[in-house]
């Protein structure tokens, strides 16, 4: 905890550190972009949110990293890194009264912030896509990975939304429902899977599926078949949706058995969601209903702009004959991939 203490309010912003630090950064950039999957990735980051992408990536970009001075970094510390806006979170075969006081004597005597600072220094906002985009990525893979992205639900603008979306794709990932059956087990996909990234400034809806190229094609119009039906009645049976909150809520519960993972739980929903929103989860996964992810399904995800990517080789491409069209889910448009 002394250490936490000094690192977060006393560092040094040594110039010669900071610049060796800065190259570790820029590796490590360039080793999530030479694996393939990490390229793609990226790039759905950057074109979900076109205006502000390094506001979604954590370890930032090139340009960020290599704008960023030791005063930039005190300018972010003096902004952020106070008492109003920190949380020490402690776990393990502890005292509570100890652990308090240890606090208050380690940083009891941290200054207080004036001001709240995202009131004073408001998050960017991003702004929802014009249109639906679809693009090829080039790169020596074997088969070939098809990712589908879209804007979703927001913490403090959406919170049912969020826990609709929580159920719906636990549904759509179990090895019975009607999507997996469709894609998985015709064998046009040989895996798929379908996420929601719970964040407080637009969370990130995602589908992932990886085919072959002579498959690609089909694969592509039957994803987007599926989803053109999430919204029918009998898409799923009541017993697959309480299903579902069972486990959800089981999984949650499980996840917080093991203490030195739940600091790391605690942190998270503390930082991105609040508190309130991470004690109430349970609760009001309880009560998502069938209407809750139907205005989910029609809000974010169908007739909504989207992007639609495809890694895979130049020989793939040719073979597959994959468009644009493909691609966006738009059979009325005719158009070719673009090219990266």
């Amino acid at each position: 905890m002394r250490f936490m203490r000094d690192a977060v309010r006393y560092p040094l912003f040594d110039e010669r550190q900071f610049e060796q630090e800065r190259e570790v950064v820029i590796g490590e950039l360039d080793r999530h972009e030479s694996n393939p999957f990490g390229y793609l990735s990226l790039e759905m980051n950057n074109r979900l949110f076109y205006k502000y992408p390094s506001r979604k990536n954590p370890g930032g970009n090139r340009q960020t990293v290599r704008a960023a001075t030791t005063e930039s970094m005190r300018l972010v510390q003096s902004r952020y890194y106070v008492p109003n806006n920190s949380a020490v979170v402690v776990t393990g075969d502890v005292k509570s009264d100890e652990v308090f006081q240890l606090v208050s004597d380690l940083f009891g005597d941290w200054t207080r912030r004036e001001k709240d600072p995202f009131a004073e220094f408001p998050p960017v906002e991003h702004p929802p896509l014009e249109k639906s985009e679809g693009m090829v990525i080039r790169q020596p893979v074997q088969n070939v990975i098809i990712m589908i992205g879209w804007h979703g639900p927001s913490i403090g603008n959406d919170n049912p939304g969020t826990y609709a979306a929580d159920v719906f794709s636990f549904i759509l990932r179990q090895p019975n429902s009607r999507f997996q059956r469709a894609l998985v087990d015709t064998g046009l996909v040989t895996g798929i899977n379908i996420g929601y990234y719970t964040q407080r400034n637009v969370g990130p809806i995602n589908i992932i599926a990886q085919t072959t190229p002579d498959k690609a094609r089909a694969a592509v119009r039957a994803i987007y078949n599926e989803i053109e039906h999430f919204n029918d009645p009998d898409y799923y049976t009541d017993e697959q949706l309480e299903t579902a909150k069972a486990l959800l809520e089981a999984e949650d519960l499980f996840d917080r058995e093991k203490v030195s993972e739940y600091t790391h739980t605690i942190s998270f929903w503390w930082a991105s969601t609040g508190i309130d929103y991470f004690r109430g989860y349970l609760g009001n996964l309880r009560r998502t209903s069938r209407a809750d992810i139907s205005r989910y399904v029609t809000t974010y995800v169908q007739g909504k702009p989207h992007v639609g990517l495809a890694l895979m080789s130049e020989e793939s491409l040719k073979q597959s004959q994959l468009t644009q069209e493909d691609l966006i889910g738009d059979r009325k448009q005719n158009a070719t991939p673009a090219n990266r």
